[in-house]
């Protein structure tokens, strides 16, 4: 049987374009930690990396993958349209571009289905949401600057009004969302597979000081594979079809989370992660001016 290579398996998009099925996630990667960081990953075998601009280390991205060598072609980068710019979408992107130091991006994703008002984040605008911010995005197909665009912490009923909607004429590449055991969202997951929208998972490894740690089925897992909590939670979700994000600044930690090749889950294994009794969520949307999780994904 020939090896099993996780790190190179990769996802086919709407568009044709394969997402790599491991990057590595930035989100609180500290700036002064980030290039390094990510110079690391790809001078491992990492070819996708995930940031955004709400996450203040674009930049720093930028300067890791110049730093690695590998040309930016051969490089995967997602970005995020942040909150308070819906309404300048063309600005937006411009700002991610100018801060990576890069032409286009491989994916750019609203980050949230939540049009903040930049004079306050408090508030929401009131002639504008989601379904505006998506049609402007549409225009930036085209423009050479995104490949592909998608959406993030979209659940079905937020899906459903963005597919809906007779200005809807792309439909979203991806939606970037929380994807772990304690967080599984199979009827989220189920939805996005059924119309043709890929699923990237983000708190992949559920986060820092995660109750999963400590979940006696994933541990007893592990053990008998030989392999960390953490390793055996990436196989988890691309084993299910979407791509992970985990993120960190460690070097031995980045090495890590990208030795997954040669060893998979079985079914029973993954069925058994799939029936975890806790739930938790790391990120909520209590610090947006809207609700955007309404229990759907389950």
């Amino acid at each position: 049987m020939a090896e099993i290579k996780n790190t190179s398996k990769t996802f086919t998009l709407a568009s044709g374009d394969k997402i790599p099925a491991i990057g590595l996630g930035t989100w609180q990667s500290p700036k002064n930690e980030t290039a390094k960081a990510v110079k690391h990953a790809i001078s491992v075998g990492y070819r996708y990396i995930d940031t955004a601009f709400a996450y203040g280390n674009e930049s720093e991205v930028g300067e890791g993958v110049r730093a690695s060598g590998v040309p930016r072609e051969q490089i995967w980068i997602t970005t995020k349209l942040d909150n308070p710019w819906h309404k300048r979408v063309a600005e937006g992107i411009d700002a991610s571009l100018k801060n990576l130091g890069m032409e286009y991006v491989d994916l750019y994703l609203m980050h949230w289905p939540s049009s903040t008002r930049p004079d306050d984040p408090k508030k929401h605008y009131d002639d504008w949401d989601f379904v505006d911010t998506w049609r402007e995005m549409q225009k930036l197909i085209g423009t050479g600057k995104v490949r592909n665009i998608g959406v993030s912490n979209f659940g079905i009923k937020n899906l459903e009004r963005l597919l809906n909607d007779p200005s809807c004429k792309i439909k979203p590449a991806v939606n970037q969302i929380e994807l772990h055991p304690n967080n599984p969202s199979p009827k989220l997951v189920a939805y996005c597979k059924e119309k043709g929208i890929h699923c990237t998972g983000y708190s992949c490894l559920g986060s820092t000081n995660s109750p999963l740690y400590k979940d006696e089925t994933l541990q007893a897992i592990a053990k008998s594979k030989g392999k960390t909590p953490q390793q055996v939670l990436l196989l988890w979700g691309i084993q299910q079809g979407w791509d992970v994000i985990p993120k960190s600044v460690t070097p031995e930690r980045i090495e890590s989370n990208f030795d997954i090749d040669g060893w998979e889950l079985t079914e029973e294994e993954i069925n058994k992660l799939n029936n975890l009794p806790d739930r938790f969520k790391v990120c909520g949307d209590s610090w947006l001016p809207v609700k955007v999780f309404f229990g759907d994904d389950e």
